[in-house]
């Protein structure tokens, strides 16, 4: 298996990563299920100067995918990371991970982010009301039997930031994990 560069992919194989986000998600109700969503989707990424990525090639055949966003100085919001069906729980999604996580490094990104939707009770928060006090909710939230991606990201140094309740409709809230790169140097002036 090889990991490049998204960028280097032919656009001809664009499709084949439209049709990985299609599949690896189609368990999950606010996935891209609609007729050229997932089409939409990684021409929306390609045409964003602030998007990369890495494509994981076995053989002549694209088996996986992941991307971040630049959005700040010194964090990007990974998204998506997606392996084909068949692949999964071979160590691709790690390996594509840790490729991005060097490249962010080499950058002098200091935090990757993402969110990660619950809207099939794969945690502990799914179906409950997070409000009023939703930070008192974060500590406590755990993957249930039905599995959930918080699982990997944890495995790989993620932790839980938040959730943003009922953002998939009531009772179906995004969760964000976050890993800290590297440490930053803080000076502080004095007034």
């Amino acid at each position: 298996m090889q990991i490049i560069d998204f960028g280097a992919l032919a656009p001809a194989r664009h499709a084949d990563a439209a049709g990985i986000l299609r599949d690896a998600l189609a368990h999950l109700p606010s996935a891209y299920n609609a007729p050229g969503e997932a089409e939409a989707e990684v021409a929306s990424r390609c045409a964003d100067d602030e998007w990369l990525g890495y494509a994981a090639i076995d053989g002549e055949r694209l088996v996986g995918w992941i991307g971040a966003i630049r959005a700040y100085s010194h964090g990007w919001e990974i998204h998506p990371l997606v392996v084909a069906p068949d692949r999964q729980r071979r160590g691709l999604g790690s390996a594509l991970l840790a490729a991005l996580e060097d490249r962010a490094r080499r950058e002098g990104v200091l935090t990757l982010f993402l969110g990660s939707d619950d809207d099939y009770g794969g945690t502990s928060q799914f179906g409950r009301d997070l409000w009023p006090d939703v930070a008192s909710h974060v500590a406590a939230t755990e993957a249930t039997a039905r599995g959930h991606a918080l699982t990997f990201y944890r495995r790989h140094g993620y932790e839980v930031v938040g959730l943003l309740p009922d953002v998939n409709g009531a009772g179906r809230p995004d969760i964000l994990l976050a890993k800290r790169l590297g440490k930053a140097t803080t000076s502080r002036s004095s007034a």
